[in-house]
């Protein structure tokens, strides 16, 4: 799911020429983020996370964004969890195939 009103708000900001940019920038530090997730030390995991939510939140990636906190909260309750990886990297691909198509 899309936030279609931050993605419009984010073209109007940036421009439509420069939004392509923009993503695709977006996308290179998602993707790099998301395949360090199975290896980032237990003790800098929960701020992978939130940089994950921040950065999909600001693109309009609206249901990645909700895995994101949910995970942070799953994350705050059990300090030694991790996160369900597969799960975002393929809500993640779903998104960015609706933002891209």
């Amino acid at each position: 799911m899309l936030d279609m009103s931050r993605i419009a708000e984010l073209k109007e900001e940036v421009g439509e020429d420069d939004f392509a940019e923009v993503v695709a920038l977006f996308c290179e530090e998602v993707e790099e983020v998301l395949s360090e997730l199975d290896t980032t030390p237990q003790e800098t995991i929960a701020g992978k996370i939130h940089f994950l939510k921040g950065s999909v939140q600001n693109i309009g990636l609206a249901e990645v964004a909700k895995l994101c906190l949910e995970e942070e909260a799953r994350l705050k309750s059990d300090p030694n969890a991790r996160p369900d990886a597969a799960r975002l990297r393929t809500a993640y691909q779903s998104s960015k195939d609706q933002l891209l198509g």
